[in-house]
């Protein structure tokens, strides 16, 4: 029995070796590609001529070797690793400007990210540092965040508790155990099983790489499970974890907080995804300089050098298969008429729902490799963010490079319960959770953009249901009632904000609400989710972690994006990453880490000198 078991262990090492130096196809990331810093461009009309080319059918390039549908980073990075090898890709987006999440919108002179707020993991000689860099030849610039970066803020303001986070593991602990004496066992715990939970998380892309057979004899044996404590992590609920970990309910909410990056209450969400967000942030938080418009700006034009493009306001209404059942093509809607536009691979950022629900034939999707998918996962949960503009600097209104976490109280799952499941008007009313920033103070080069002008902005949650009946309604005008819906949650929310920030009262001078129709509207979320597939424990099965591939049951078509991998810049660009190794035949992950060596090892050199 022992034998066989070593005999089984040592074919799968064997076959790990194998298909970790996976490298039969060409490396993108094969040389450095950074180029010397260019100057800020901060005129729009400049910018948009890269983030705002119209579709028309004469742009499209000839002979393509791939098409994209949708313009989000997990989009825009599998395009930009393709050109990098030579590959003319087309990538077409829906709005009428690119970036996914990534993009920025104006209002009344007021500039609006929509979806990146802090990212982590940036610091020299990091591989996602690596990454970013080259996919845009290293032009894109990082601000660091203050310290602490988050505040969670617990209670009433009768009896309000406010934890900063700081970043550093060792000031992390420190300053935790300073404001929960007694707890000092239960810190510590939290962390190495944070840390455990996240560094397993290798196990996902041995998951989606590997040859199905390899993969099923892994989750079968019970081997996935004994080479990484992330699955086993995964299947745990993050209320169930740190309830084991202490009695003292604020700490339990501290250790919690951060659920609203990807959108599950805690006793739905999964420890180690909820660890993953953890250790991203623990060495430190940034925001892009010039805005998250920046990083398809920088995007775009490896795509352009390589034969192809970028085309906006180009809704995919379905893709093309041939006799075979392959796909071949997309179908584009210009107008009231289709343009069809053939190529050998389509990779789809649209999302497993709209991909699988929207855009393949109705005879393909009751295949049952399709729909055994689509019945592993669900919807995530509707965003809700509210968008302030105001007259004044950062150091008038008091506003920070940092973030607040603001909870009603301690009790996060059954405040965040009971909001779902009451009326929608008595909710709004009544919000239990939001998430504040100010992304015009954490941006060093705003005031020299729009002086004497700042931007907040607030996220938190709402059930799609809640809006739905006025989802035909037109964008700009949805009707009397759906706007006094909209403005109850906006003072509910103003509420809870200026009696944090009360330097902003009578400086507003622009406010508007997004909902989940809005979130259908631009970025095209088949219920205004705006993390994807949910992100409870079941996904973070080896089953459901395995099926969620970039390989589709349909040849030539592939998944890219959040869904393939998990929420997020770093989530999403992870299935970039995953959905390009598929295609190029080769584990791009291991070939980002072996550049951050070489690079790495080049500057040791030069400081040795």
């Amino acid at each position: 029995m022992y034998l066989t078991a070593l005999v089984c262990c040592a074919a799968v090492l064997a076959l790990l070796f194998k298909y970790l130096i996976w490298d039969r196809g060409p490396n993108p990331l094969a040389v450095d590609t950074r180029e010397p810093l260019k100057p800020l461009v901060t005129d729009k009309k400049e910018k948009n001529k890269i983030l705002k080319q119209g579709f028309l059918a004469s742009k499209v390039p000839e002979k393509l070797d791939a098409v994209v549908i949708g313009s989000g980073i997990g989009g825009l990075g599998v395009a930009v690793l393709l050109a990098k090898v030579g590959k003319r890709v087309l990538v077409l987006e829906q709005h009428d400007r690119a970036g996914g999440c990534c993009h920025t919108f104006t209002e009344k002179g007021f500039e609006f990210d929509v979806g990146i707020h802090y990212i982590g993991e940036l610091l020299e000689n990091n591989p996602f540092r690596c990454l970013l860099d080259q996919l845009t030849n290293g032009q894109l610039q990082w601000e660091p965040m203050d310290n602490p970066y988050d505040l969670v803020v617990l209670g009433p303001p009768e009896n309000r508790r406010v934890y900063p986070i700081y970043h550093g593991k060792d000031r992390f602990l420190a300053e935790l155990k300073k404001r929960f004496p007694g707890e000092e066992a239960a810190i510590d715990k939290f962390l190495k099983l944070s840390k455990k939970a996240a560094f397993g998380a290798w196990i996902l892309v041995v998951l989606k790489l590997f040859p199905a057979l390899v993969v099923r004899f892994l989750i079968a044996t019970g081997l996935a499970h004994w080479m990484s404590p992330f699955l086993s992590l995964g299947r745990r609920s993050l209320t169930e974890v740190v309830s084991g970990l202490t009695e003292n309910k604020d700490l339990r909410a501290v250790f919690s907080y951060i659920f609203g990056t990807y959108g599950n209450i805690p006793k739905e969400a999964s420890f180690s995804m909820h660890s993953l967000v953890m250790c991203h942030y623990l060495h430190g938080a940034w925001y892009p300089k010039g805005g998250a418009s920046e990083i398809a700006y920088h995007m775009i034009p490896i795509i352009e050098k390589a034969g192809g493009a970028v085309l906006v306001r180009a809704p995919v209404n379905r893709i093309l298969f041939n006799e075979a059942k392959e796909a071949c093509g997309v179908s584009v809607m210009k107008g009231q008429e289709e343009v069809h536009i053939n190529a050998p691979i389509i990779i789809s950022d649209a999302g497993l729902f709209n991909t699988y629900r929207q855009l393949i034939p109705k005879d393909l999707q009751a295949l049952p490799a399709i729909q055994n998918q689509l019945a592993m996962v669900k919807s995530g949960y509707g965003g809700l963010s509210l968008f302030i503009g105001l007259n004044g600097s950062k150091e008038e209104l008091g506003l920070k490079a940092d973030n607040y976490w603001i909870f009603k109280e301690n009790n996060v799952d059954e405040l965040m319960e009971k909001y779902s499941k009451n009326t929608r008007d008595e909710s709004a009313r009544n919000i239990p959770m939001i998430f504040v920033a100010s992304p015009s103070a954490k941006d060093p080069t705003w005031q020299e953009r729009q002086p004497g002008k700042s931007t907040m902005s607030i996220v938190s949650f709402a059930p799609y249901d809640w809006f739905e009946e006025w989802k035909d309604g037109k964008v700009t005008n949805r009707g009397a009632d759906y706007k006094e819906l909209k403005d109850t949650f906006i003072q509910s929310i103003m509420d809870m904000v200026v009696e944090f920030f009360p330097k902003i009262k009578g400086k507003v001078e622009y406010i508007d609400a997004g909902t989940p129709l809005t979130n259908q509207h631009y970025i095209a979320t088949p219920r205004g989710e705006i993390y994807g597939c949910d992100h409870n424990k079941d996904r973070f099965s080896a089953e459901v972690s395995a099926a969620l591939r970039p390989q589709t049951p349909l040849k030539n078509l592939y998944l890219t994006g959040q869904d393939v991998f998990v929420c997020g810049l770093a989530g999403a660009l992870a299935g970039a990453l995953t959905c390009g190794s598929v295609i190029l035949n080769r584990n791009l992950h291991l070939d980002t880490v072996s550049l951050t060596r070489r690079q790495k090892h080049k500057n040791n050199d030069k400081k040795k000198e």
